[in-house]
Parts: structure tokens; C-alpha cells; sequence
């Protein structure tokens, strides 16, 4: 397994290896002992699976205000994303910075995402499908987003009309809200 700090070093791009043959391939795509070699010790307590049947789907920007911050482990099983991961532990040397990547069923490759960071995705695919580890259970009182088009992030979203739910549609802008994560609390 191939392990690579990005831009903002607390996110990880993680490449399984694959072994195949003519009836198809094995992968493992999660090793507690192998993500706890780079640093990766998150104690996964759900799986989420989402589908977006249309190219262009923005989903995001979510987080979990503390304490049950999420921190995730996102890989496409079919067709193909731009993954968003945008810094917002208040104090942190990258706040409002993100890293993009693009995730598919293609090149295998998983982003792992730590509490603080908000997350988002878009569509590159009709049919995509995205699995996600997380380590804290879903919860609806802290449930949280931000814009996905602050002018703010300056993130490059290669949509011109996107398809967006009615809660992405009205997410604040960064600068809009209290800090999710204060000095000190991450």
C-alpha cells in the first residue's frame, strides 16, 4: 500500500495495491496494522455508500462540529471524483486551504481525511459510487457545511451547473460561522 502526504500534510492519498489475473482482481483496501504505519489509527465505526447518478453532482461541503467530529477514509468503487478536503481547525498554518484529488474505480486510490477538515465532492461520472469509512457515527446535532463555492476557498470545481441538494444550496460561507474547530480543540 502506497501512502502520500499532500499539500496540507494531515490528509494522506493511499494507493492499495491490486493483484489480478484473468478472473478479475484481489485488493486490500483497509489494514488497521498498515494505515497505523503512516499514522492512520481512527477507530472506524460506520461505512456510508453514496450514489450519484448524474455527472455533476456536488455533495459537500460537510463536517461534524466536535465532539463527534468525523474523520474519513473516501475511494470510488465506480466511475470517478474531484475530492475537496478544505482545512478548518481555526490557527491551523493551511486554515481555508483545500487539497483536491480525483478519486475513481480506476486508479484505486483513497483519501483519508481528519477531523477538521471539511469535505466535499463532485461528480466526474454518471453512476459514481463513493465509500466512506468514518470514525464517529452520524449526528445530526452537529452535523455542519460550508459553501462549496465560496469565493473565499477558491477551489476550481470543473462544473458549470451542478446538481445540488437543497442544504448544499444554502450552506454559509466559512467566514459566516463560528469556528467548528477552535484553537485547541483539535
Amino acid at each position: 500500500m502506497k501512502a502520500e502526504r499532500l499539500a496540507i500534510p494531515d490528509l494522506i492519498l493511499i494507493e492499495p495495491a491490486r493483484f489480478g489475473d484473468d478472473r478479475g482482481f484481489f485488493s486490500e483496501v483497509w489494514s488497521r496494522r498498515t494505515l497505523a504505519a503512516h499514522g492512520i489509527t481512527a477507530d472506524f465505526v460506520q461505512d456510508n455508500h453514496s450514489l450519484s447518478r448524474q455527472k455533476g453532482v456536488v455533495r459537500g461541503l460537510h463536517f461534524q462540529r466536535p465532539p463527534t467530529a468525523q474523520a474519513k477514509l473516501v475511494r470510488v468503487v465506480r466511475g470517478s471524483i474531484l475530492d475537496i478536503a478544505v482545512d478548518i481547525r481555526e490557527g491551523s498554518p493551511t486554515y481555508g486551504q483545500h487539497v483536491a484529488c480525483e478519486l475513481s474505480a480506476a486508479n484505486w486510490q483513497q483519501l483519508w481525511i481528519p477531523a477538521g477538515f471539511a469535505h466535499g465532492f463532485v461528480t466526474l461520472e454518471e453512476d459514481t459510487e463513493v465509500l466512506y469509512k468514518v470514525d464517529a457515527y452520524y449526528d445530526r446535532a452537529t452535523d455542519a457545511g460550508i459553501a462549496w463555492n465560496d469565493p473565499a476557498l477558491a477551489i476550481d470545481w470543473p462544473v458549470d451547473n451542478p446538481i445540488l441538494s437543497d442544504k448544499d444550496r444554502k450552506a454559509p460561507r466559512l467566514a459566516d460561522i463560528a469556528p467548528p474547530f477552535p484553537k485547541g480543540s483539535w
